[in-house]
C-alpha cells in the first residue's frame, strides 16, 4: 500500500496563496482516484478536489476558480494550488489516493494531514 505524505502548508494572509504537495511513496499511475481533502473542527472531512486516472478533475464549489488540483507521475506527486485564500479555507488538508483492485475492493491511502491556516 502507497504512503502519502503532505507538505506546503502554513499560514497565510487572506487573499494569498499556498501549494500544497502529496509524495507517494510509490507509483501513482495505477492510481484510479486522488483527492485533497478538508477537515475542520466540528464537520465532517470534505473533498476540496479529486482527479482520476483519467485526469477527469472536481472540485468542491467552494474550491472552483481558485484551487487547482495536478498530479506529475515521473515525482509521483499530487499537489494543489490555492490562490485567493479565504478564512473559511482554514483546516488541516489530507491527501487520499484510491485503487481499484476489483468491483469490490479497493486499496486506499491518506496522508497524515497538513494544517492550513488563513489569517483575516
Amino acid at each position: 500500500q502507497v504512503q502519502l505524505v503532505e507538505s506546503g502548508g502554513g499560514l497565510v494572509q487572506t487573499g494569498g496563496s499556498l501549494r500544497l504537495s502529496c509524495a507517494a511513496s510509490g507509483s501513482i499511475d495505477g492510481m484510479d482516484l486522488m483527492s485533497w481533502l478538508r477537515q475542520v473542527p466540528g464537520k465532517e472531512r470534505e473533498t476540496v478536489a479529486s482527479i482520476t486516472k483519467a485526469d477527469v478533475i472536481n472540485y468542491a464549489e467552494s474550491a472552483e476558480g481558485r484551487f487547482t488540483i495536478s498530479r506529475d507521475s515521473v515525482k509521483n506527486s499530487m499537489y494543489l494550488q490555492m490562490s485567493r485564500l479565504k478564512p473559511e479555507d482554514t483546516g488541516i488538508y489530507y491527501c487520499y489516493a484510491e485503487r481499484h483492485l476489483s468491483a469490490h475492493h479497493s486499496q486506499r491511502s491518506w496522508g497524515q494531514g497538513t494544517q492550513v491556516t488563513v489569517g483575516s
